[in-house]
């Protein structure tokens, strides 16, 4: 699956370095909030300067001089932010922002330097993004049993609007069912059940992988199968009469459809004082980052894809090669096997 393709997305659940450039172009509903330089990243790149680009989904660093040196850390593996004196390869002692970060496992720490005196705008944007972020979880992730429903009505999430409530649709997931109601509104799915409202999903269209009919023990069902990220989670939904199913599932695959092509996150920003200057959410604003080296290295990105491949539940079926002439396992789109074997000189 491409990237850039909706759900489930990589950009705020990763922490990536010297990325290719197609990786650095804005997910469809990502949108800058605010964009600063120079800005040093004084851990990984001493005495270089580069640029600050905060989205509603990570934080973008990249070199000005060189912009095939960048990163990419995704908001959701931000664990903290702190300020820390530190010494900058062009500022000397200074107060810098600090990132602490987990990926995979590892922990990561970033250190960003604002090299304009007196200047703190990328300390208070990072902070408020991601506070912003932390606060809209329920628009991108799967919650069970959480205080969604109150006296049998859904809390309503600030951008959120309702498309549909269905009454009478049975929960197929214990032996005997479990008769609720099913809501949809722009940017999730949620089931309830009538005796008892905390017995209850959330499903935001971000996490389910497809929508469909079938067969099962209690006859036709609505599936949701939710991506193996996820949960992996596949739940069943029956509707009396039947007849309901085929016009319930053409709505909430429509419903799905356009959240895919056009996907709300819920990470929104209101500054106090007068709003960031050169913020935009155009896609083509990111080309001035310019073309970087067109891979992320070859440890890096054999890593990569063998965490992708332990996520996979199918098995990888190689293809032909003609650059080697041999069967290979499928490269990551964006990759090719020239640019793993180079080897680059800065």
């Amino acid at each position: 699956m491409s990237k850039n393709k909706i759900g489930p997305i990589w950009q705020d659940r990763e922490v990536l370095f010297d990325l290719p450039f197609t990786y650095l172009k804005l997910h469809s509903g990502e949108k800058i909030f605010d964009r600063i330089e120079p800005i040093e990243d004084t851990k990984g790149n001493s005495g270089a300067k580069g640029r600050m680009v905060v989205t509603n989904l990570r934080i973008i660093w990249h070199s000005m001089s060189s912009p095939r040196i960048n990163l990419s850390i995704g908001l959701n593996c931000v664990i903290s932010t702190s300020t820390k004196v530190v010494n900058s390869g062009l500022r000397g002692t200074t107060q810098a922002l600090y990132v602490l970060a987990a990926f995979k496992n590892n922990k990561y720490e970033f250190v960003f330097t604002n090299l304009s005196p007196n200047c703190v705008r990328h300390y208070t944007s990072v902070v408020g993004v991601h506070k912003a972020y932390a606060g809209s979880r329920l628009y991108r992730d799967l919650k069970l049993r959480s205080a969604i429903i109150q006296n049998k009505q859904l809390k309503m999430l600030p951008l959120e609007k309702i498309c549909i409530h269905e009454h009478g649709v049975w929960n197929l997931s214990s032996e005997s069912g479990n008769l609720g109601s099913l809501l949809a509104s722009n940017v999730r799915l949620v089931w309830y059940a009538d005796i008892n409202e905390a017995f209850n999903i959330s499903m935001p269209y971000i996490t389910i992988e497809s929508i469909t009919i079938r067969n099962s023990k209690f006859g036709d069902a609505l599936v949701i199968v939710i991506h193996a990220s996820c949960g992996g989670y596949v739940l069943g939904f029956r509707a009396d009469p039947r007849e309901r199913l085929q016009p319930l599932l053409a709505e909430l695959q429509t419903l799905h459809q356009a959240y895919t092509e056009k996907p709300i996150f819920g990470v929104e920003m209101n500054w106090d004082t007068e709003a960031p200057n050169s913020t935009c959410d155009e896609i083509e604003e990111m080309e001035e980052i310019g073309e970087p080296r067109g891979e992320m290295g070859p440890h890096l990105y054999l890593a990569s894809q063998l965490a992708q491949n332990k996520e996979d539940s199918a098995p990888v079926q190689p293809v032909y090669s003609p650059y080697l002439g041999l069967a290979i396992e499928p490269l990551k789109e964006g990759f090719t096997l020239k640019n793993l074997f180079e080897v680059q000189t800065t």
